[in-house]
């Protein structure tokens, strides 16, 4: 019987430590990362070059699947649906976590009860600029055109309901302006009709709009960040210019599906964060546009706390639905 009750125990010590090896060896086997946008944009960029790095911590394949619909819908709600163990991640920036509730009535996943916070991997700041024959040559002076022809002014976006849309209506709201918001499907051709004279203005993040700022296209007027630009050092901030609550980004990060283990949550952030960190890829993202954090999970669930609160009191005060 002694000897029974031994061999028992050692059974269950050596399950007890192929357990724990079994957790310790995440992963094993490749990582589906999601993008909710077309190959080639900034989410594509940061995710691809991220990946490329973690891939190579990790010992394992990270697979970047393109999956765009439903401004971001799409790709939240297959991650919301895939298996609990670390293997599926999303990209998310704050369309997909912070205004898509407020802008829909309906979604097919929520972003407080489907989604697990892992880091934000950077930020995209946002810059008002004009066309370089638009004639306007501060943020003051297109401020004071628009208040002086109220509802003559248009604007373009990238697309309604993103940050480059909400970002100009933070500053309408700030500066008392009123402008016609004229959305299209990305910034690519937004700036085009900018730089076309189409349209005088647009919010824009570095990463897409820094090859049209740097040939003369368009005109840099103010930056949407807490303080200037390193690539724009003669940019002024809004806060600057008297307007301190002008303050907008595309905040792109990580997700998991919600009951994701915390121990896998946080062998993700730990290898995420020291990709993000590696001097080579941090360099691309500086000279892309994109501003590098990593954080920890429980820094990025209270930024998107706060995002929230501040965003969806704009998007109710001003009654903006995609539905």
């Amino acid at each position: 019987m002694k000897n029974r009750l031994v061999r028992c125990l050692a059974v269950l010590s050596l399950a007890a430590v192929a357990t724990s090896a079994g957790a310790q060896a995440f992963p094993a086997k490749p990582i589906r990362w999601l993008v909710p946008y077309a190959a080639g944009g900034g989410s594509d960029f940061l995710a691809r070059t991220v990946a490329q790095t973690l891939s190579t911590q990790v010992g394992q394949p990270v697979l970047v699947d393109n999956k765009p619909g439903g401004n971001t819908a799409l790709a939240a709600a297959e991650t919301a649906r895939a298996p609990a163990d670390g293997y599926t991640v999303l990209s998310a920036d704050n369309g997909t976590l912070v205004f898509n509730p407020a802008l829909y009535k309906s979604l097919s996943y929520s972003p407080t009860k489907d989604l697990a916070p892992v880091t934000l991997m950077g930020k995209f700041p946002m810059i008002l600029v004009v066309g370089a024959n638009s004639g306007i040559t501060t943020a003051k002076d297109f401020i004071a055109r628009a208040k002086a022809k109220p509802g003559d002014v248009s604007y373009a976006s990238a697309g309604a309901g993103s940050p480059h849309h909400l970002a100009m209506e933070l500053l309408k709201v700030e500066a008392g302006l009123f402008m016609v918001h004229v959305p299209y499907r990305g910034a690519a051709p937004a700036l085009a009709d900018v730089v076309g004279g189409q349209l005088p203005a647009m919010m824009v993040d570095l990463a897409a709009g820094a090859g049209f700022i740097k040939g003369g296209k368009v005109r840099a007027l103010a930056v949407a960040n807490p303080t200037r630009l390193p690539q724009l050092p003669d940019v002024p901030t809004f806060a600057e210019l008297g307007y301190k609550n002008v303050e907008a980004a595309a905040l792109v990060g990580v997700v998991v599906p919600s009951a994701t283990p915390t121990e896998v949550v946080n062998t993700l952030n730990r290898q995420l964060v020291a990709a993000i960190h590696e001097p080579s890829v941090n360099k691309r993202m500086v000279d892309f546009g994109v501003e590098p954090v990593g954080n920890t999970p429980a820094q990025y669930t209270a930024l998107l706390k706060a995002e929230t609160v501040r965003w969806h009191k704009l998007i109710r005060d001003l009654k903006i639905t995609l539905d």
